[in-house]
């Protein structure tokens, strides 16, 4: 389970390209006994049932990934973008004393006791050593450690858009299940090319653009760093096929100039998740290139795809149907099921549901039921034909005078002004009404807009009059997570100081 895949194609045909990164390409035989190496070096270096990893994307992270489950240890997947003390707390609550890093990123490591592997260091000395040959993957295949369905396989940490970030424990069966579901969903093949440029530390880019390609034997092309221009040079030289990208990777290519519709001629599949996908972003990759955008949905807890557009069967607007095994359930305020058709925050059940929190009790209590439904805390519906929409975060809803304004909705209609790059709407304490709806603007380079302007916008595109916002910050930037999506924490505490 999750590990026997490289192993097998290592055995079955050793040559074969598993990826290629900034160091250039490496095959499934190389890749695994870089794995076998690396987990013989874990044994006999920490005894702990957990080993952190703190790499960037590329052979390094997929080789001492598959190398900690092979040493019949638990993954702790670090983001290194994360603070010192985010990072400390990790390290602190996963229980780890040992990180596999390189040296760059080492010096992030501020806690006592924690002892650090130099990846490039132990490659230099497993070459050295001559490698891990045939013969060894092959018995390292034959004694496999005993890790049922129910183990956990790996510690993910969410990203901590609020407060310190929490652990969430992904067992085997948990993963396993949903890349046999995605791949099936998604009707995935060998032959595809993934372009890997979302981080593996993020469940998206663990599941998406290592676990599912190494099931599949499939070529990926790592990119340590996104940029458009790369990703668009990676597309044209490896003949890409699938890339799963946040909406802000997607819009920055949209943009490129000397881009055109001849370099997607190979494209299967372009999937945007993380955060929701502008449809002005969409709506721009249509016209440039003539490429459907496939929008998916999914969390840490959930492994994490459980719904996805996919090319044979798609729907502007909704984040696709669920995956196999994926059962959705909307709820109201007094968790009872919504009729069809109307919002209600989702309830996500199947075998890809996280096993809950490291360490916090009270808060996997909170967020499984009974009969293990995990409240997600987006709120969204489900059409007559079987898509899922989403519709905002039900903590995210703003309670003006009683009416409740959603801040995606609003968001949507801002975004689609054409001098609007980036907006962000949040709510503003209101001693006479509860709150009071603002937005943060980013304005599109060399262009400028007023607020008055984007209220008589917002009117002409049939918001209420609650839902209009009655504040505009304009700013260069807005701050984002590692993984894109804005930090409405930091806004919040923004325009609330003081009250």
């Amino acid at each position: 389970m999750l590990v026997e895949p490289l192993l097998d194609h290592a055995t079955r045909t050793p040559d074969d390209i598993a990826l290629h990164d900034e160091s250039g390409p490496r095959t499934f035989g190389q890749l695994a006994a870089a794995a076998v190496g690396i987990a013989e070096h874990l044994s006999g270096f920490t005894t702990r049932s957990n080993v952190g990893l703190m790499l960037p994307a590329g052979a390094g992270f997929v080789a001492s990934f598959y190398g900690t489950l092979l040493a019949g240890k638990s993954v702790v997947a670090v983001n290194f973008l994360l603070s010192e003390k985010e990072i400390a707390h990790i390290i602190a609550d996963s229980g780890i004393d040992t990180l596999i890093t390189i040296p760059a990123m080492a010096a992030r490591i501020k806690c006592d006791g924690v002892k650090t592997i130099d990846l490039p260091e132990l490659m230099k000395t497993l070459a050295a050593k001559g490698g891990a040959t045939a013969d060894v993957v092959a018995a390292a295949k034959s004694r496999m450690p005993n890790r049922g369905a129910d183990d956990m396989a790996v510690l993910m940490y969410t990203s901590g858009t609020s407060g310190l970030p929490k652990g969430v424990i992904l067992s085997f069966g948990n993963l396993q299940s949903d890349v046999d579901a995605a791949i099936k969903h998604a009707r995935l093949e060998t032959k595809h090319v993934f372009l890997g440029v979302i981080p593996l530390f993020h469940s998206f880019g663990m599941t998406a653009m290592m676990l599912a390609p190494i099931q599949l034997k499939a070529t990926i092309i790592y990119m340590a760093r996104f940029s458009a221009v790369a990703a668009m040079n990676a597309i044209r030289e490896h003949g890409v096929s699938l890339m799963f990208g946040v909406p802000s990777m997607l819009a920055a290519i949209a943009h490129l100039k000397n881009a055109g519709p001849e370099d997607f001629k190979k494209i299967y599949a372009l999937i945007s998740g993380g955060e929701p996908l502008p449809s002005r972003v969409r709506e721009t990759f249509q016209q440039r290139f003539g490429v459907t955008l496939y929008e998916g949905y999914g969390l840490t807890e959930t492994s994490p795809v459980v719904a996805l557009n996919v090319p044979q069967e798609h729907r502007a607007g909704s984040v696709g149907k669920p995956v196999p095994g994926a059962e959705f359930k909307f709820v109201d305020d007094n968790d009872q099921p919504v009729a069809q058709g109307q919002s209600g925050e989702i309830w996500l059940r199947g075998p890809m549901v996280m096993k809950g929190y490291h360490n916090l009790p009270k808060e996997t209590a909170a967020a499984l039921t009974p009969d293990h439904f995990f409240k997600t805390g987006d709120l969204g519906m489900m059409d007559a034909d079987g898509f899922v929409y989403i519709t905002g975060r039900k903590k995210d809803l703003i309670i003006v005078a009683g009416e409740k304004a959603a801040p995606r909705e609003i968001e949507e209609i801002l975004m689609g002004h054409a001098a609007v790059a980036e907006a962000a709407v949040v709510g503003k304490k209101d001693a006479g009404r509860g709150e009071q709806v603002v937005a943060f603007i980013v304005a599109k380079e060399g262009q400028e807009v007023k607020g008055e302007a984007l209220r008589d916008f917002c009117r002409e595109g049939g918001l209420a009059q609650w839902k209009i916002p009655r504040e505009f910050y304009f700013q260069k930037e807005l701050p984002h997570s590692p993984t894109g999506k804005v930090l409405k924490r930091v806004l919040m505490e923004q325009v609330n100081q003081g009250n």
